[in-house]
C-alpha cells in the first residue's frame, strides 16, 4: 500500500502479524479489558489518581504504557502472566500518572504497593514467550481450572 508523505510516495509497511496471533488477541481482548479495568480500579484505591481511557493493545514487547493525556495502555497478554506480575504492571502504569519518568519519586510510588518491584521488573524482562493458556498462577489459568 502506498501513501504520500510530503512530496514523496512512500510504501507503508505490511503487518507481519500472524493470523493466529490476531485471532488470539480478538478472542481475549474484551476479557482482558474486564480484568485490567477491575485491577486498575482496585489498585487506584491506594493512589486516587485520575486517568483517561484504558486501552487494550496487542504489542510485541511492551506490557503497558501511560500517555501524557493520562491514558493507560496495556498489552492484553498481561492477563496470562502470574497475577503478581500483572498487578505490578498495572501499578507501574498507574504511578506514571504522577511521574511520567522513572525517577526516584516514581519508584517510591511503586514501592508503596510493591516493595519488591525490582524483582518483578527482572521477571518481566526475562519473559520471552507467554503461553497461550497463561502461566499456572495467571488469572486465565485459574479461571480455566475453576470452570
Amino acid at each position: 500500500m502506498w501513501f504520500v508523505r510530503g512530496k514523496k510516495k512512500v510504501a507503508r509497511r505490511q503487518s507481519r502479524r500472524a493470523p493466529a496471533r490476531d485471532a488470539h488477541y480478538a478472542e481475549y481482548k474484551e476479557h482482558a479489558r474486564e480484568i485490567i479495568t477491575a485491577r486498575v480500579a482496585y489498585w487506584n484505591q491506594t493512589y486516587q489518581f485520575s486517568y483517561g481511557r484504558i486501552a487494550i493493545k496487542n504489542q510485541r514487547r511492551c506490557w503497558g504504557s501511560c500517555s501524557e493525556k493520562q491514558n493507560l495502555n496495556f498489552n492484553y497478554k498481561i492477563i496470562f502472566l502470574p497475577e503478581a506480575l500483572m498487578d505490578y504492571v498495572v501499578v507501574h502504569e498507574l504511578c506514571h500518572l504522577a511521574e511520567l519518568n522513572h525517577s526516584k519519586h516514581f519508584w517510591a510510588e511503586v514501592a508503596k504497593s510493591f516493595p519488591e518491584y525490582k524483582e518483578h521488573a527482572r521477571h518481566l524482562e526475562r519473559i520471552t514467550h507467554v503461553p497461550a493458556r497463561g502461566f499456572p498462577s495467571s488469572v486465565v489459568a485459574t479461571q480455566e481450572i475453576l470452570a
